[in-house]
């Protein structure tokens, strides 16, 4: 399995960014996700979506960043919007499914004040 992420950039506060990740399988093979770890902090989960329609996010992102996906292409996006210095981080995606995690390379985000 791999997984190809893109997307990052440096934008400021309040800007936007659009994050990919194309998988090299089938994305209703299990629940895809996005993760982000900031320096000197443990990974997290940002936002989740399974194989049938139910989305997670964590708090802090709620009602700014959206997960969809592309099944035809399979990949699942991170729209983020309404950017803030403390969403800087490296953006991971990943792929869980019949008991394994796949991850993708990081893409950084730098939100600037």
């Amino acid at each position: 399995v791999q997984l190809q992420a893109s997307g990052g950039g440096s934008v400021q506060a309040g800007g936007s960014l659009r994050l990919s990740c194309t998988a090299s399988v089938s994305i209703y093979s299990g629940t895809m996700a996005w993760y982000r770890q900031a320096p000197g902090k443990q990974r997290e989960l940002v936002a989740a979506i399974r194989s049938g329609r139910d989305t997670d996010y964590m708090d802090s992102v709620k009602g700014r960043f959206t997960i969809f996906r592309d099944g035809p292409k399979n990949t699942v996006y991170l729209q983020m919007n309404s950017l803030k210095p403390e969403d800087t981080a490296t953006y991971f995606c990943g792929l869980t499914a019949q008991y394994n995690r796949y991850w993708g390379q990081g893409t950084q985000v730098t939100v600037s004040s």
